[in-house]
């Protein structure tokens, strides 16, 4: 079963990140039960994309943060910056007995526009990209083969290629504790996801 990689050696943000989610009222970090596994996914500014995860059933819980980059537990101001690598990325950590990962993709692509390289409408930057962080070859195998299926699915519609990149998975970092279920706290606040309106077609994913 695969764990992630997880940095928390600033013990203050271990301090912030280890309350209770919003919603699931599970801890948002390690260790997790041992039956559940881990997707982590960037699409865009991690605020909206997170609720979109934690509304589905099967996920255990969630939590923001930061991968993808160079620089060692990066901070908000230092991602926006532009100048660490990072990305926004969002772990969902979900029981496979009952939501799988060829769900979650689809969530994935059907919450955003994958097509938009370093930006997700008015959020521009190299922290929203849109991006796949796998865990083991399965989850590499699937991501690849449901990018097939959404360009074709985006193309029979005219739509634009797709510009996400599916990596292996990197060292998470927890983002500040503000940021965790954002618009849970703040149900007025930002969410700049709108996707594209295609559907993913998850039974074509499924039946391979």
């Amino acid at each position: 079963m695969f764990y992630g990689a997880t940095a928390m050696t600033d013990a203050g943000l271990m301090e912030e990140t280890r309350e209770l989610h919003l919603f699931t009222r599970n801890p948002l970090t390690p260790p997790y039960p041992v039956q559940l596994q881990i997707a982590e996914f960037a699409l865009g500014c991690f605020w909206g994309a997170e609720q979109r995860f934690w509304q589905l059933k099967g996920v255990w819980t969630t939590a923001v943060g930061y991968t993808g980059g160079k620089t060692l537990d990066p901070t908000y101001e230092e991602v926006c910056s532009g100048q660490t690598g990072h990305a926004e990325v969002v772990r969902v950590v979900y029981d496979s007995d009952l939501i799988t990962y060829p769900e979650l993709l689809a969530c994935f692509w059907e919450g955003h526009d994958p097509t938009q390289g370093m930006r997700q409408g008015n959020d521009i930057g190299t922290q929203y990209r849109s991006s796949v962080y796998y865990a083991d070859r399965e989850q590499e195998e699937l991501a690849r083969r449901s990018l097939e299926l959404y360009q074709a699915a985006l193309s029979a519609k005219g739509g634009d290629p797709i510009t996400t990149e599916i990596v292996p998975s990197e060292t998470f970092y927890f983002a500040e504790s503000y940021h965790q279920q954002y618009l849970g706290k703040n149900p007025g606040g930002y969410c700049g996801h709108g996707g594209t309106g295609v559907p993913f077609p998850l039974k074509a994913l499924c039946k391979e």
